[in-house]
């Protein structure tokens, strides 16, 4: 994801670190781990990028296995 959005390093590593705090905390089954991944990385690259992809992006490049209401509850 980080690859293909053409994002900053820090971004992915802000991303990271979101995904592992929310991890040592809340216990997630591992249908859910993408829909963690790409929640991430959305507010990380809301924190860090000038240009924030679109929710409806990270929806396609997780092959619609989550829609949008699903990561905005998350």
């Amino acid at each position: 994801v980080h690859h293909k959005f053409d994002l900053m390093h820090e971004t992915l590593f802000l991303a990271i670190n979101l995904i592992d705090r929310y991890l040592s905390i809340q216990n997630v089954v591992r249908k859910s781990l993408q829909l963690v991944g790409i929640t991430g990385m959305l507010l990380a690259c809301k924190y860090e990028e000038v240009y924030v992809p679109a929710l409806e992006d990270f929806v396609i490049i997780s092959d619609r296995a989550y829609t949008r209401e699903d990561v905005l509850k998350m």
